[in-house]
């Protein structure tokens, strides 16, 4: 697919489904499990600049009722965080054991133009709004300890859709997406769209004192910050006589820039030290049985 979202006019329309055991662990709270079905879908909303209209939900019911419940709960905290009203939507029953499979279909109205994928130019600066990693070290806790708490884990758990952030970029962006499958892999993916080249520096990545805490902040570190998806920090790539921190000051995101488009279809990664060579993985892919 060319992007994450249609456009129909002034509407623009985007669909996520999370799978228990892939986008979510078997052992997160069901009212995070709603939360995030609506995050990940307000974040496609947000890098096209739109304003939330309505959701359509997709329930899979499976017997148990204290789960399904506490799963609406926090799925109707984000929305209302939001103003995204529920339209309707289908349930169904799963077979007893199947892992759930949830999905929403959310509406949003176009506040202006809406920034593709496709639109980024060779000299066009990469400015990353929100860090990187965060989740992906959340993840990795849990994965490691079902238990365990803290910052990371709220993050990896409850991420927050950059809406305000994604409307005031949108109207000076050549290409914008969220970063969801990791920075690297989505990075590229918005290089090739715009058919261009890529160069990304990893010694500029906005990471959180909470990451540099877990995980550190050398190479390897920046490499599973950049690789790890499930950011929803918001790529946008932006004229070089952009300034992107005038559009967004008094907001409380940290926007940097993190490479540049450029000519040709190169794919170059640096740090202080150096070159960088390109990891066998760039981030999450939905690979096929």
């Amino acid at each position: 697919m060319a992007d994450d979202v249609a456009v129909l006019g002034d509407l623009v329309l985007t669909h996520d489904t999370i799978v228990e055991g892939v986008h979510y662990l078997p052992t997160d709270p069901p009212e995070s499990v709603g939360w995030k079905l609506g995050a990940v879908n307000l974040s496609d909303l947000a890098a096209k600049g739109s304003v939330p209209a309505g959701a359509l939900l997709s329930l899979t019911l499976r017997g148990d009722d204290q789960w399904e419940e506490r799963f609406l709960s926090g799925l109707e905290q984000i929305l209302e965080h939001f103003g995204l009203p529920l339209l309707g939507g289908d349930t169904v029953a799963l077979p007893a054991g199947a892992p759930r499979v949830l999905g929403l279909t959310v509406l949003g109205k176009a506040g202006g133009p809406v920034p593709s994928r496709s639109g980024g130019r060779p000299g066009d600066k990469l400015w990353l709004a929100g860090p990187v990693g965060d989740s992906a070290a959340g993840l990795a806790q849990l994965t490691a300890d079902p238990k365990a708490t803290g910052l990371l884990v709220d993050t990896y758990r409850r991420p927050i859709p950059l809406l305000t952030i994604g409307a005031l970029l949108a109207p000076h962006a050549s290409a914008m997406m969220d970063v969801s499958d990791g920075l690297l892999l989505d990075a590229r993916r918005l290089a090739t769209a715009s058919g261009c080249g890529l160069r990304v520096d990893l010694g500029t990545l906005p990471l959180s004192p909470a990451f540099r805490a877990a995980r550190g902040e050398d190479r390897a570190a920046r490499l599973f910050a950049a690789t790890g998806g499930d950011d929803y920090a918001l790529l946008a790539a932006l004229p070089p006589d952009v300034d992107p921190l005038t559009i967004l000051k008094g907001t409380e995101v940290n926007i940097v820039v993190v490479g540049e488009l450029t000519g040709g279809g190169a794919f170059v990664l640096a740090d202080d030290l150096g070159p960088v060579p390109l990891p066998e993985r760039l981030g999450y892919e939905h690979d096929l049985p």
